[in-house]
């Protein structure tokens, strides 16, 4: 079983403007596929936030896979992915694509998604959309995937990666 932290990146959410339906949803679905959630917050848009958040997960407290839920369209204050990629040390671009061609069999507004995904350390980080719907269509996409690349990233040697 591996942890799990689920990051809520919203100003309205954190002012407790906005009820966050995404966060507790993708909390309910990492324990239906036997994540052990760890860790959950909300923190506005704000990049130097996003990033000490993300570190924490990742360098303190040692959490396998990070979702973030928001900021990850065309808004200005829409800055996850970039303080994503601020942190993580290797891009796993395969994630977000895939995650982009699942939406995109729902909605011509798919491709907008500019979530992305990389490793800090021995943690995955992945960008999801702020919608529950959206980030729930999202992680489903991903998430047999991610196991097998959670197992790789925490083997010894080289993992087991035949058919």
């Amino acid at each position: 079983m591996f942890t799990a932290a689920v990051i809520t990146v919203s100003d309205k959410g954190y002012a407790g403007q906005r009820e966050d339906t995404s966060g507790p949803n993708l909390v309910r679905i990492l324990k239906e596929n036997d994540y052990e959630v760890v860790f959950t917050t909300i923190v506005p848009d704000d990049k130097k936030m996003i990033e000490d958040v993300l570190k924490k997960c990742a360098d303190e407290l040692k959490i396998a896979l990070v979702l973030t839920t928001g900021g990850t369209g065309f808004s200005p204050r829409d800055i996850t992915p970039e303080a994503t990629l601020a942190v993580v040390e290797r891009l796993t671009p395969g994630i977000p694509e895939a995650m982009r061609a699942e939406s995109m069999r729902i909605t011509p507004k798919g491709c907008l998604s500019r979530s992305q995904a990389g490793i800090r350390g021995r943690s995955l980080i992945i960008n999801l959309p702020g919608s529950k719907k959206a980030s729930e269509e999202n992680i489903m996409a991903v998430i047999g995937a991610v196991d097998h690349g959670l197992e790789m990233l925490y083997s010894e040697g080289s993992a087991n990666c035949g058919g």
